[in-house]
């Protein structure tokens, strides 16, 4: 994998149709609108400007100069007064600066520990942008099966008191199906404030309250992670993770300075040239004194400056002590991101699967409980079973719709993780998640509408 920034792959997002761009258009609008990844662009960009400053010191010098003088001197044999006018140009190029070189190659590593901080900005923006806008779907979905579950107990209620007042059936049973019918209006209150949170954290990522989002189709695969053995993406993750990388180009950069530190002890040597004229006037000299006029004097100067430390208060010594410790601390701190980044990972890829394995269990779990619901329904009806058992097998059919629901929204989210664990997520996931949404696929109520159960309650 080329190792580079991956505002590059966001050029795949125009060639896309234009039939199906909620979520790619979600992350378009992030794009230009989060104020994180315009942080980490601009600390990118400090960062390249401050490697450039350092570079100059390793360049040539040039400066003009000038200054004017005027010069009264009286004394026993002389008696002059004039005026100076010098002015010209001067060269320093360093020959050997050693701390200098030294520096320069801690601001190259700090620039690239920035771009890879940026990338991995990049990187959270695309995880986030998808974890905001599943994160709506998810709660629209809970909000759904609550208001559903919400209508359902109620007219059972209704139903039981309807029962109650022709003496078919006794007051406890009432006070079930009210208890139950109670606690839906409350999961379904709670639903609406999730679903409210969630649209308020989509639109701090792109500044806009978009109502209609387009939803996951039904058939959208959950596919094991390629290639399926946890200890190669773990080795992947510790090669591309971009927030490694940036510690281990921060290690380069506090190895940089101690070389830096080290090099106070160097002598430097530096190349001067100068080139300039001084202009005298209004000279006047006592008469003792030889006869001296007016006039421009021209000079030029080339030559060598060497500059040995002999002592420097101890100061050098105490910044190599420094900058040795700030190694040791780097390499701890770096050893510590490569050991999370390793159990992240595979924990990540345990997880993805475990949310395949969940959503296909869950999935005949719905097709269980709503069978099982039927049954007690109809035990009911001839007295074998009692509300209570009704109203449990009803609420076991909503919370597997629920969890069903979630366990795909936890796979999408996961295996966003894992990419960005392993250093290989891009705009590209999420052009291909935008495949599988449509503004047409009718999202959770699709599967509660299959049965009859939301509709036809216990008669």
């Amino acid at each position: 994998m080329k190792k580079r920034l991956l505002s590059g792959l966001i050029g795949l997002l125009a060639a896309q149709p234009a039939l199906s761009m909620d979520l790619v258009e979600t992350y378009t609008k992030a794009i230009s609108y989060d104020s994180g990844i315009a942080t980490a662009r601009a600390t990118f960009e400090a960062q390249q400007a401050a490697s450039d400053v350092t570079r100059s010191a390793l360049l040539p010098q040039i400066v003009g100069f000038g200054e004017a003088n005027y010069t009264d001197s009286d004394g026993p044999s002389q008696d002059v007064s004039y005026e100076t006018l010098a002015y010209g140009v001067r060269l320093t190029q360093p020959l050997f600066r050693a701390e200098e070189w030294f520096r320069y190659d801690a601001s190259q590593f700090q620039t690239e520990a920035a771009r890879a901080e940026y990338n991995l900005a990049q990187q959270q923006l695309i995880l986030d942008v998808a974890s905001g806008y599943f994160g709506v779907l998810r709660a629209a979905d809970n909000l759904t099966v609550a208001r559903s579950a919400e209508a359902a107990f109620q007219r059972q209620y209704e139903q039981a008191q309807e029962r109650f007042d022709v003496g078919l059936i006794a007051i406890t049973e009432v006070y079930e199906a009210r208890a139950t019918y109670d606690a839906s209006k409350s999961q379904r209150i709670a639903a609406e404030s999730e679903l409210a949170i969630a649209r308020e954290q989509l639109a701090r990522l792109t500044g806009d309250y978009d109502e209609e989002l387009e939803n996951l189709r039904r058939n959208f695969p959950l596919s094991q992670p390629q290639p399926t053995d946890p200890a190669v993406w773990a080795e992947t993750a510790l090669d591309q993770n971009w927030q490694i990388r940036s510690a281990l180009f921060e290690l380069n950069a506090t190895e940089a300075n101690l070389r830096t530190a080290k090099s106070g002890h160097l002598p430097t040597l530096d190349l001067n040239a100068s080139y300039g004229k001084t202009d005298i006037s209004g000279l006047e000299q006592a008469a003792t004194l030889q006869s001296q006029r007016d006039g421009t004097t021209t000079e030029a100067q080339i030559g060598i400056t060497l500059n040995v430390p002999l002592y420097m208060g101890g100061g050098t010594q105490a910044g190599v002590r420094q900058q040795r410790s700030l190694v040791i601390a780097a390499e701890q701190s770096l050893e510590t991101i490569r050991r999370d980044i390793r159990v992240n990972t595979r924990s990540l890829y345990s997880n993805v699967n475990t949310n395949i394995q969940s959503a296909s269990a869950l999935s005949q779990t719905i097709v269980s409980r709503r069978s099982a619901l039927n049954a007690t329904r109809a035990g009911y009806e001839v007295g074998t079973r009692n509300i209570v058992e009704v109203l449990d097998a009803q609420r076991n059919y909503f919370v597997a719709l629920r969890d069903f629901a979630n366990a795909r929204y936890d796979y999408i989210v996961n295996s966003l993780q894992l990419k960005q664990a392993s250093g290989t997520l891009s705009p590209e996931d999420l052009v291909q998640l935008n495949n599988w949404l449509s503004a047409e696929a009718p999202g959770i109520q699709a599967l509660a509408d299959e049965d009859d159960t939301l509709d036809n309650p216990v008669q």
